[in-house]
């Protein structure tokens, strides 16, 4: 008897080029999954299964063709991001219409665009923040991060019935470039009661455990990974 073959999954992530984005990518081409990145900085190493479009994700007339061009998703992860912050009194429009269109218009267009490709068991995590909840000086980030969240659930239940998931990984302050962005060097990060910053490598874990067969029961969930931070 010839044994079955095994079909690769494919997951899509976003930000593939640093930070959490690039942990992800790595833990799943670890996990057996061929990848494909979608970030601005072309791919710093030649990975057998991992694909690099360098690309603007706000940019949908130059995002449009590649996503027409992937033939089957399992799994869309949206990992891109930034933080600018200000005060109330200070806010610039240009600041939150930015962020705005990455966190959460990216993540609408690209979950639209990939969803046709996907079939029952498919997997959408989007890469949220603990700061959704409300923080000093981050009002116009904690605004997009909580977006996520209410498109999430409300994805959640569209989706529900065809076996597809989705749920947002909110992690606290975690050991990224993203801490040290000098247009966040008046709002410096505080470290968790754990006594140390959220490992890009722990956020990969819980999201790749959300693309698992073992998470198909969760869905439209926002899970808070924050080192203590939020008690």
């Amino acid at each position: 008897m010839t044994a079955k073959a095994v079909v690769q999954r494919h997951a899509v992530v976003t930000g593939a080029s640093s930070g959490i984005g690039e942990a992800i990518v790595q833990r799943l081409l670890a996990d057996g999954w061929r990848v494909t990145g979608l970030c601005r900085t072309p791919a710093k190493h030649d990975l057998e299964h991992l694909t690099i479009v360098p690309v603007d994700v706000t940019d949908f007339a130059a995002l449009r063709p590649i996503v027409d061009a992937i033939d089957t998703c399992d799994a869309f992860v949206h990992a891109a991001g930034f933080m600018r912050t200000a005060p109330l009194g200070e806010l610039t429009a240009a600041d939150g219409a930015a962020m705005w269109r990455l966190h959460v218009d990216a993540a609408a267009f690209l979950a639209n665009a990939l969803l046709p490709k996907m079939s029952a068991g498919g997997r959408i995590v989007l890469i949220g923040s603990r700061t959704a909840n409300g923080a000093a000086t981050r009002s116009q980030y904690a605004a997009t991060k909580a977006a996520l969240v209410g498109m999430a659930r409300s994805w959640a239940a569209e989706l529900a019935p065809r076996g597809i998931t989705v749920n947002v990984v909110a992690p606290g302050a975690t050991d990224t470039p993203l801490l040290n962005d000098p247009a966040r060097a008046g709002t410096p990060p505080k470290l968790p009661p754990i006594g140390r910053f959220v490992k890009p490598s722990e956020v990969a874990a819980l999201t790749g455990f959300l693309l698992g067969a073992d998470a198909g029961a969760i869905t439209g969930q926002q899970i808070v990974m924050c080192g203590g931070s939020s008690l």
